[in-house]
């Protein structure tokens, strides 16, 4: 019998391949009028005691929909890039 253990992967790995070319500053304020403070709490699944937190399921639609954004932007950005 195997038994398979369903662990959610951290938000940290999920945006392991960005999370150093992101101004997380900069998406906390513009999508969340918020701090950096409070956007980093939010990745490392803290509270702002040091307790147990993250993402509530509205604000992970929020910045889901804020990457998506950027990424949108970014793409427009290339496509209008001209040497």
């Amino acid at each position: 019998m195997e038994i398979t253990i369903n662990q959610k992967a951290s938000y940290k790995e999920q945006l392991q391949d960005i999370i150093v070319d992101i101004s997380w500053s900069k998406i906390s304020s513009k999508y969340f009028g918020k701090s950096v403070s409070w956007i980093h709490n939010k990745l490392s699944e803290i509270d702002g005691n040091g307790g147990k937190g993250g993402f509530t399921e509205e604000e992970a639609q929020q910045f889901k929909g804020a990457l998506y954004d950027l990424s949108e932007r970014i793409r427009k950005t290339a496509d209008n890039f001209k040497a």
